[in-house]
């Protein structure tokens, strides 16, 4: 028997809060125009890459289980 997972409806709003999605804009601006950022400026914008990945993720599959519930 399948297990039902219960997934509050918020979660299908999860995204990335709009002052971090504008820094890490900013750092991938920055990298496009040539600019070499540090390795701090590296790392944070790989974190807030992932952390924008996770949640897109996250979305999606609550998005999905809404659906077919």
């Amino acid at each position: 028997m399948p297990e039902i997972i219960e997934i509050p409806i918020e979660l299908t709003r999860f995204q990335l809060p709009q002052a971090l999605q504008a820094r890490l804009q900013f750092l991938l601006d920055r990298q496009d125009e040539g600019n070499t950022l540090s390795q701090a400026e590296r790392q944070e914008a790989e974190g807030l890459v992932e952390l924008a990945e996770f949640l897109s993720l996250l979305r999606l599959r609550s998005t999905r289980v809404m659906q077919q519930g």
